[in-house]
């Protein structure tokens, strides 16, 4: 099987979808539990969502293999993200329930972390740099957009309902003040979904690690509560609020492009 599927657009934007996969190697998934067998934890039918994007000349950059195999959005030395508070490492032990990926005795070792960040990291962010070097060559900047989605209530790592929509820019840092601001302007022109700036989700690594703006990089990270698309317990896509959703979507992605 492919690592990842990269579809190249005309437009200086380009969609990271870095937890869409779900495929599991039968060596791996021999050892998971039976709740992580389901791996609940993938950003669910995102690149369905993001198909706005393309439309719109984006390139858009999709893996296959879920993040229970290694996380694309965590550095490949494991530094947390967000000190102090529950998360989720490069090849998860634990879900977001707070439940254990492996069987007692089978969580990865060292080595075999180092292997899954050879043959399935590397791969990944190898063709986002690329990309995000073509797109810059060609149109003397880049959008870097991430796609991603979470179960809206989980309390093992945030208290309480998490808003809609979650826009991160690393506190400001990863991309111009101009863009955050016209962004958030979308966000408060509609009226369909709550929604906060560099609230618990700031961004991840690829967000952090590939905004620079200072070179023509700018990166943003939109977390999107999966209840605002599809059904959380049986995994469903629900076109009709997805298409509402849509709409939101795709005037950010014109905002970041202006």
């Amino acid at each position: 099987m492919d690592i990842y599927t990269l579809h190249q657009g005309t437009a200086p934007l380009l969609v990271s979808l870095p937890h869409d996969g779900t495929a599991v190697p039968d060596a791996i998934a021999a050892r998971l539990t039976d709740s992580a067998r389901r791996v609940p934890d993938t950003d669910w039918h995102v690149s369905r969502l993001y198909e706005v994007a393309r439309e719109l000349g984006a390139s858009i950059l999709v893996p296959h293999h879920s993040r229970y195999v290694v996380d694309l959005n965590r550095p490949p030395d494991d530094t947390s993200l967000y000190p102090g508070q529950n998360t989720t490492g490069l090849c998860p032990v634990v879900q977001f329930s707070g439940e254990p990926v492996y069987m007692a005795g089978a969580e990865p070792d060292a080595a075999e972390i180092a292997a899954r960040v050879d043959t399935w990291w590397r791969p990944y962010h190898d063709t986002l740099d690329a990309e995000l070097q073509r797109i810059r060559g060609e149109h003397g900047r880049a959008v870097l957009w991430e796609g991603h989605s979470i179960r809206g209530t989980l309390p093992f790592l945030f208290d309480g309902a998490l808003p809609e929509l979650n826009l991160g820019t690393a506190a400001g840092a990863s991309c111009t003040p101009a863009l955050q601001q016209r962004l958030a302007a979308v966000l408060e022109a509609q009226g369909d979904y709550s929604h906060v700036v560099n609230g618990r989700f700031k961004g991840g690594y690829i967000t952090r690690h590939y905004g620079d703006p200072q070179i023509g990089v700018e990166a943003v990270q939109l977390e999107i509560a999966q209840h605002a698309y599809m059904d959380e317990d049986r995994f469903e896509y629900l076109p009709a609020k997805a298409e509402r959703l849509q709409r939101v979507i795709r005037a950010l992605l014109v905002a970041a492009l202006a």
